[in-house]
């Protein structure tokens, strides 16, 4: 086996491929080498393995960067065997059919070049899966309706509680026959993953280019990661998509 991961990472230092990464310290070759590895389905931290036992030493967080800036440079997603692209689409299924008793929902003021947004998220209170995020350009009822929208086309919520920190959300939930009521004490989990998302914003905003869709796409990335990648202190270490398959 590591003979043959040897031959693929011999492969691609023999690529001539243009570099899409600036300041890195991890030659290219060994990069878009963890990066294939990724997208041919091990996790970070597999991948992370993999690349200590070739003598590469690199963060969880390092990884995942790489992943994210070739993505953003490339135009085509990364392809998948046929055996990889059924566990994806399995797993996908088994995230969107959960049935949360209560989720917390919430917006925060992001910047995107220059420009205000605002971003919406929903997280599972119990199993901290971030069901769904979104960005708009303004706040209020038509946007948070909109936003719930999306909720109960992946979700079955019909006996789900929604957790809210303002009474239009409770206008919003109504339009969706949906419940909810206000609740400013067990919402800490939405409150901590803005703040991780956050600082993510900052670190990663240059990638946006501007471009609403860039930031949808790279929500999306982020969310994949926080939900199946990122191990969560509150789980004991394991993540949101495991918790909910367990």
């Amino acid at each position: 086996m590591l003979m043959q991961l040897a031959d693929l990472l011999r492969e691609m230092l023999n690529e001539d491929s243009q570099d899409v990464w600036e300041n890195e310290r991890t030659p290219t070759p060994v990069r878009r080498f963890g990066v294939r590895l990724h997208t041919a389905g091990l996790s970070i931290g597999e991948t992370v393995a993999i690349l200590e036992l070739l003598g590469v030493d690199r963060s969880h967080g390092a990884v995942w960067n790489w992943v994210h800036t070739l993505s953003e440079a490339q135009s085509d997603p990364p392809t998948f065997t046929r055996a990889n692209s059924r566990a994806a689409h399995q797993i996908a299924s088994d995230l969107r059919t959960t049935e949360p008793s209560r989720v917390a929902v919430d917006e925060k003021q992001i910047e995107v070049d220059g420009e205000k947004k605002w971003l919406y998220a929903a997280i599972d209170t119990n199993s901290k899966l971030l069901l769904e995020i979104d960005v708009f350009s303004r706040r209020g009822t038509d946007p948070t309706a909109a936003f719930l929208h999306r909720l109960t086309e992946k979700h079955d919520l019909a006996d789900t509680e929604f957790l809210v920190d303002a009474s239009g959300y409770l206008t919003a939930l109504a339009r969706h026959e949906l419940s909810g009521r206000l609740d400013y004490r067990t919402r800490n989990h939405i409150e901590k993953w803005f703040q991780t998302v956050t600082m993510r914003i900052d670190r990663f905003h240059a990638y946006w280019r501007g471009s609403q869709s860039s930031v949808r796409r790279w929500l999306q990335r982020f969310r994949h990661h926080y939900n199946h990648e990122r191990p969560n202190q509150a789980l004991d270490g394991r993540t949101p998509a495991q918790e909910v398959q367990n």
